[in-house]
């Protein structure tokens, strides 16, 4: 007798299968019978012609820090997913040193737009090690499988201290690094993460530790992971960091390199493809190059106390220099500041704010004077009022003393170009950066997105493929075994969903971080159940958050 059946199901298998018309039975968290007659079960479910699939695996996420306070990985299960890579971008909490702790919170409230005070209250040190993180985490529970990338950032201050933000390594430095590496793939690291990407400052405006790494250090890490034949390697490049530069790591690791990412970007509309064409060439060279991808257009939320999109221009850093409020309003009044921002965008630049005014409006203002602004872009409230749109967004924030909230769509919105890359071959699809960017964004919803636009407003992809790109590729192209797919012996990961109604809701603020904290949600829409290794965690009502949780710590992989 099996524990579980699920009956009158449309089974999608994610391998890009027709769907069809059957029953699913699980038996001790792996799925033991598909078809039309599987016997008998403990329990039942009667699927009534809903679409079951293997649950999502979502392969670019930072719930590093989140996951030590909160079992559930909210909001990801939500959104039919069931399995999260997390440690992305070189951005980890493991290993860190007591000494150290604080500077990577700092860092991560940069550069991950987490709030401090809730990582503050909310992260659990009783971790030192990598392996000693991955055995916390494993010991509390949690609702998804986890995998852990081991973040350059975090081996680097390990081996470095705070010279790790400021310096190149030396010979000593690097073997130790290296040493770091090999111990955390064998206490069950998926790979090894860094970010060269320009964007990526933390605390004080300074680059975040990985950035200041050179050819060597990169070029000995990458041969711990041919030396150790395990590990995927995942980068995050910046403006510099060439595609072809990033496949000759990959040569030297001989190992699979995930490259995060490639996007449109406004005012470089040919970008995308000509990243392919490059990735391509890659390829033939037999070097096994992949580039992450999302489906979602980047719509980031903020106010000027934290403004996100601007820290990725170098003319912004004063204001990234200070923490005081007062001292901040001083910088944007200051004239030298507002003009240096503006002669920096005067040359637009790739993966930065470069002046694109009328994507950013104003969502909400505090002071009642303000509020017909509301809902209006920046350029043309400038228009109206004859100033800089710079000038008009710091004036009328200042006006609200930093609180009045922009909306600015920033990457991805050209639908007509995002096509092409989502069932590229060398191609997967992901960057949701759930965990991250609460207080900006949620994206942890992508696949269901995938779902809503790409595949039932658009019709651009076959639902059968859609789940594939999100289900078994996903896990294949990072090495991980028997998930992401619905076959005899797979992991019991699955997903139930109303096809006419997946997709997501508004955003809305929510307050359940520590301390009260709020982060920006998107409820999720015909989702009715979600199980992970057997367990059902999702009904249609939302999260069964009741321990044991089922999600398995992943330490072994292709």
């Amino acid at each position: 007798m099996h524990d579980l059946k699920i009956e009158n199901a449309r089974i999608c298998d994610g391998l890009g299968n027709p769907i069809t018309l059957g029953t699913l039975a699980v038996t001790d968290g792996r799925i033991s019978g598909v078809g039309l007659d599987v016997g008998t079960a403990r329990h039942t479910v009667d699927a009534e012609g809903m679409v079951l699939a293997p649950g999502i695996v979502d392969v670019h996420t930072h719930y590093d820090a989140q996951i030590t306070w909160d079992n559930t990985a909210t909001p990801s299960p939500q959104n039919g997913v069931t399995t999260v890579i997390i440690g992305n971008c070189g951005f980890t909490i493991a290993p860190c040193r007591p000494a150290d702790r604080e500077i990577t919170l700092k860092n991560l409230t940069k550069v991950e737009g987490i709030p401090y005070d809730a990582l503050k209250r909310g992260v659990n040190w009783n971790f030192e090690t990598f392996g000693e993180y991955l055995c916390a985490i494993e010991a509390r529970g949690t609702v998804p499988n986890i995998a852990c990338f081991v973040g350059h950032s975090s081996i680097r201050t390990w081996a470095m201290g705070d010279d790790a933000r400021h310096r190149p390594a030396n010979p000593q430095e690097i073997d130790r690094m290296c040493d770091l590496l090999g111990e955390a793939l064998a206490e069950g690291a998926i790979g090894f993460s860094t970010s060269f990407s320009e964007s990526h400052n933390g605390e004080g405006g300074l680059p975040v530790a990985s950035r200041l790494a050179d050819a060597a250090e990169l070029e000995a890490l990458a041969g711990v992971l041919r030396e150790k034949n395990q590990g995927t390697l995942q980068i995050t490049r910046g403006n510099t960091a060439t595609i072809q530069s990033i496949g000759a790591l990959q040569a030297i690791a001989d190992r699979p390199l995930q490259m995060s990412a490639v996007m449109t970007v406004p005012k470089f509309p040919e970008m995308a493809k000509q990243d392919m064409t490059a990735l391509e060439a890659e390829r033939a060279s037999g070097r096994e190059v992949w580039a992450h991808v999302s489906p979602f257009p980047e719509i980031m939320h903020f106010t000027l106390k934290n403004p996100f999109p601007m820290e990725t221009i170098p003319a912004w850093n004063p204001a990234m220099q200070t923490s005081d409020l007062d001292a901040l309003k001083d910088v944007y009044r200051s004239e030298d500041f507002r003009k240096s921002v503006k002669q920096e965008l005067e040359t637009p630049v790739p993966f930065r704010f470069n002046g694109q005014w009328d994507v950013v409006t104003i969502v909400r203002t505090n002071n009642p004077e303000l509020q017909s602004f509301e809902g209006r872009s920046i350029v043309e409230i400038a228009a109206e009022l004859d100033v800089d749109p710079l000038d008009a967004l710091l004036d009328i924030s200042l006006d609200d003393d930093l609180e009045t909230r922009f909306e600015a769509k920033t990457l991805n919105y050209d639908e007509e170009r995002v096509r092409p890359l989502l069932d590229h071959p060398h191609t997967v699809v992901s960057l949701g950066d759930a965990g991250a960017h609460v207080t900006f964004f949620c994206q942890a919803g992508s696949g269901l997105y995938l779902l809503q636009r790409y595949v039932r407003e658009r019709g651009d992809l076959k639902l059968e493929e859609a789940i594939r790109l999100l289900t078994s590729h996903a896990a294949d192209t990072h090495g991980i075994k028997d998930r992401g797919r619905i076959e005899v012996g797979a992991w019991a990961d699955l997903f139930l969903f109303d096809p006419a109604l997946a997709g997501l809701g508004d955003s809305e603020t929510v307050y359940d971080m520590p301390g009260d904290g709020a982060r920006i949600d998107r409820t999720p829409h015909g989702v009715l159940g979600v199980w992970v290794n057997g367990q059902q965690v999702v009904d249609q009502n939302g999260l069964l958050a009741d321990p044991p949780f089922p999600g398995h710590m992943l330490r072994e992989f292709a």
